[in-house]
């Protein structure tokens, strides 16, 4: 894969995209020259430090020179003059090996990039004067068309009128036959240009075009490979004056090794592909059809309307807009399916939105779930907490639903438009029918009910399969003797415990686990700092020893 087949219409891209690569070059020799500056002031402190703490004379006779800690001391400080010439060495490779080399590279590519930039305009430039040809040449033989359509109709008229000379009728002939003339040799230079304009488009989009982007894609590369050199460069030069921080080097040498000129090559075709098919050629339109009417239909008695130039007959004018890919474009509205973006582009961006949406729904159906379990554990065990206390929650869980539901819906009729497809209104919304049957079984349990009541609404859910009894009794009270934790656990999603029994929680808190879930959807745990009760089996991520 190539610029030249795959980026043909992104001339604008690729001159960004090489600007920037010059760009960045240019940051990094400011980037190594600054580095250079630094390693030269660290070597002149580190001289001015020996010069201060090394004696200029050292007489053996010193009695200094007696004590191995003054020796060691004194080969320290040598130690530490030629660590200080080692980081002008640093300095000076810096700048010779990284900053001028990749100046004078530097250089070079722009000049050379900026001859298949003209090069590169000037197919744009010739190509759109042919165009203009055309136009010009089509104008001209609508023109003729129109001048030779009246003379032809003059001289019949003049042919059919009793009072008319001769000599009028003669000269109107004789015009006639010039106007047609005429009209016929503009039929031909428009032919002439038009297959002139095709050749030279075809030329320009599967000739020079791509063989510039083929160019300037080479001259990308071997940019990139320089610069990798350069970072290479920089590690190599500080790995041979620190080979205690060689660990360091190597990841920076892996790095610079990481870099793959061919990659980034593609990663600009895939960013950038716009998926548009290349234009084809420009159909001939032949204007000369109402020239060849019988000479009824020119009579004295037919309406101008018949005659008209800008009727069917003359389809001069239409798509006058010429397709021009390569000029500026205007910005484009952003709009919230994404169809100011090219398709691949497009389909990219609507399935990363679904996949946001899915996720969010997958979470309030979570939620749901949870918000069950805990209403039919407060309908069987009242002590626990009353159910209505949760209808809010649900309520709103339902409505969040509801909403995520149809924006995955437009997300998926906008991403099958995108893929080609089309996709039904019910089918979208059939995988979440089920979750929407009970909206209001919260609403038929009252704390002002009787217990029979409460029962009998019971008994109605307990029909669906997802709603069997799973009551369990409660321990009245903890043990008081703090029993061994049976496992870790983790929650999952916060909770208030406002209710008796049971113990707050926050999201990602560790517990204690203290006792199973016996089947009434809710566990015991103990808290890290003190304090036991019960929350939502759902709400945990249980690691049971």
């Amino acid at each position: 894969m190539d610029w030249g087949s795959e980026l043909w219409d992104q001339f604008d891209v690729i001159e960004r995209h090489t600007q920037w690569g010059l760009e960045l070059v240019e940051k990094y020799v400011k980037f190594v020259r600054e580095r250079t500056e630094i390693e030269q002031q660290y070597a002149k402190h580190l001289r001015n430090l020996v010069k201060k703490y090394l004696p200029k004379r050292i007489s053996k006779d010193d009695p200094e020179c007696k004590f191995s800690q003054f020796v060691s001391f004194q080969q320290v400080v040598k130690e530490l003059n030629d660590f200080a010439g080692q980081r002008e060495v640093v300095a000076e490779t810096l700048m010779t090996r990284i900053c001028l080399d990749l100046v004078k590279f530097s250089q070079e590519i722009k000049q050379e990039r900026k001859m298949y930039l003209q090069e590169g305009r000037r197919a744009q430039q010739q190509l759109e004067n042919s165009f203009k040809q055309l136009e010009a040449s089509k104008r001209k033989f609508e023109r003729d068309c129109r001048e030779a359509e009246k003379a032809v109709i003059l001289a019949e008229r003049l042919d059919q009128d009793i009072n008319a000379t001769k000599a009028d009728v003669e000269k109107a002939r004789v015009l006639s036959h010039q106007r047609m003339q005429m009209a016929e040799e503009s039929k031909n230079e428009y032919a002439l240009y038009l297959q002139k304009y095709n050749q030279d488009q075809g030329h320009f989009y599967f000739s020079d075009m791509p063989q510039i982007f083929s160019k300037l894609q080479a001259m990308d590369e071997r940019r990139t490979l320089r610069l990798r050199d350069g970072y290479r460069g920089f590690a190599d030069t500080d790995r041979q004056v620190l080979p205690i921080i060689g660990k360091c080097l190597d990841g920076m040498s892996s790095a610079a090794d990481s870099i793959d000129e061919k990659q980034d090559s593609l990663a600009l075709i895939e960013g950038y592909k716009s998926g548009f098919e290349r234009p084809s050629d420009v159909e001939f339109e032949d204007l000369s059809q109402a020239m060849n009417r019988t000479s009824s239909e020119g009579s004295l008695g037919t309406p101008k309307s018949t005659i008209d130039p800008r009727g069917d007959a003359w389809p001069i004018g239409r798509n006058k807009g010429k397709r021009w890919l390569f000029s500026k474009k205007n910005k484009a509205v952003i709009s919230e399916d994404f169809s100011h973006l090219p398709p691949e582009q497009r389909r990219k961006k609507l399935q990363q939105k679904l996949d946001e949406w899915n996720r969010e729904l997958q979470k309030e159906n979570d939620q749901r779930e949870a918000l069950d379990k805990m209403k039919d554990v407060y309908e069987k065990n009242p002590q626990m907490g009353n159910p209505n206390i949760l209808l809010p929650k649900y309520t709103e869980t339902l409505n969040n639903i509801q909403r995520l539901q149809l924006e995955v819906q437009k997300c998926e009729a906008w991403l099958a438009n995108a893929n080609g497809q089309t996709v039904s209104r019910g089918d979208t919304i059939m995988r979440y029918n089920n979750q929407l049957e009970r909206p209001t079984s919260m609403n038929n349990n009252d704390s002002s009910q009787e217990k029979d009541s409460t029962d009998a609404s019971h008994s109605d859910d307990s029909q669906d399969p997802s709603n069997q009894p799973i009551y369990t009794e409660f321990e009245d009270d903890f043990d008081d003797d703090a029993p061994t934790p049976i496992g870790q656990c983790t929650a999952a999603y916060p909770f208030d415990g406002s209710s008796e029994g049971t113990i707050a929680m926050i999201e990602g808190e560790e517990l204690n686990l203290m006792e199973e879930d016996k089947g009434d959807g809710w566990t015991r745990v103990r808290k890290l700092k003190g304090g036991e009760g019960y929350v939502p089996t759902s709400y945990l991520r249980i690691n049971q020893n």
